[in-house]
This record gives C-alpha cells, structure tokens and sequence, in this order.
C-alpha cells in the first residue's frame, strides 16, 4: 500500500524495497483498532513514535528505518481518528486521557510492560500525558514540538503574546 498524502513523492519509489519490509497490522486496544506500522527485530527494546496533527504513521518513515537496523523493535501507530485507524464520533473519544490509554492498550497487546515514546506535536501531547500518568509503563519519553503542559498553561495565562501564537488550539476544538 502506497500512502497518499501530501509527503509522497515519486523519488520515494528508490526507497519502496526497504520501506515495504515494515509490517503492517491492526491491533485491537482500548475499544478500537489501530492501524500501526511495525518493524525491526520482534525481541527488540519497544520505540513507539506518536505523529502529531494532521499527520499518521509515514511521517516517521526515516526514523522507522533507522531505528529498525539499530535493532529496536519500533512501532507507529495511526493514532485515534487518523488515517486507517478507527474513527469514534464524540468530542469526548478524543481527550488525551483516551488516547493515551490506546497507547497502553497498544503496549500490552504487544506483549510488553514498557516502551520508548516518542511524540511530535498532539502526539507529544500524549506522550507528556503516559509520562506524567503512568511513568512505570515509560522506558524513556521524547517530546518535540510540544511544550511540558505545565509551562504552556502558565504562559497561556500570562502572556498575551502565546495567546495569540496559540489561537489555533483553540479553534481546532470547536465542534
């Protein structure tokens, strides 16, 4: 299955033989399925990358890959209400509380107790929230782009500068 998004080009078809040796599955957590993109040896320490808005599994392609042959057993997952991934209607199926436990739904369906997690973006907005909720199911966690949640919420309510750079959170949540 070739992608089609936005990030595909044609020069990628040098790439296909190496990007097509990832598995793809659908796994079963926390009352949906997710489809999620796997690869690298299955006894390898656990790496889950968690895409960020408006994005879904391929945008860590060349972290997949490294990674792999690096022997970790990474996995990525099309989160909640992306891609091929289940789509639950309701505002309330997507608080960071829910998806993060899709997260852990997804650790324990893979058989393990811990995982690496890496987060870009809303994806770091669940990653913050595993390391904060439930650090004994985190090896280790990397945020990008996405502030610690207690810094943000005190620069929202005290400076009128991140306000306006961070309208767009707030709109993306009106129904």
């Amino acid at each position: 299955m070739i992608p089609r998004c936005r990030c595909w080009r044609k020069s990628h078809l040098k790439r296909l033989p190496r990007f097509f040796s990832m598995k793809f599955q659908f796994i079963k957590t926390n009352g949906i399925t997710l489809h999620t993109a796997l690869a690298g040896p299955e006894d390898g320490e656990l790496l889950i990358f968690l895409h960020g808005f408006p994005e879904f599994w391929y945008c860590w392609h060349k972290q997949i890959e490294f990674f792999a042959e690096r022997g970790f057993r990474v996995v990525v997952p099309d989160q909640r209400g992306y891609n091929l991934s289940t789509k639950p209607s309701g505002i309330s199926s997507y608080r960071v509380g829910s998806i993060a436990r899709d997260i852990l739904g997804l650790i324990e369906a893979l058989g393990r107790k811990k995982a690496h997690i890496v987060g870009h973006d809303w994806g770091g907005v669940t990653t913050w929230q595993l390391g904060h909720r439930h650090p004994n199911w985190v090896e280790k966690l990397a945020v990008l782009n996405c502030p610690h949640p207690g810094v943000m919420r005190k620069n929202l309510f005290s400076s009128r500068e991140q306000r306006k750079k961070s309208w767009y959170i707030f709109y993306y949540q009106l129904p």
